[in-house]
């Protein structure tokens, strides 16, 4: 996703928030956009969450200690 295509999206939400609103080709390009950007967060999300520790669940332990 390039710093353009952010833009883009940006000025047609604002421009959607705005009187005169968007043209339908202006709407079948933000959810064009919208869509192509969701794909790129999740997919650098994905990369960020593969490359995280994994952290051990020691609630069995705990479970076995008395209170």
């Amino acid at each position: 996703m390039t710093k353009e295509q952010i833009d883009r999206i940006n000025e047609l939400g604002r421009k959607s928030r705005a009187p005169e609103g968007l043209t339908d080709a202006e709407r079948a390009e933000q959810a064009e956009l919208r869509l192509a950007y969701l794909a790129w967060f999740r997919a650098s999300l994905r990369g960020q969450t593969a490359d995280a520790p994994k952290k051990n669940n020691d609630t069995e332990e705990k479970k076995d200690r008395p209170s």
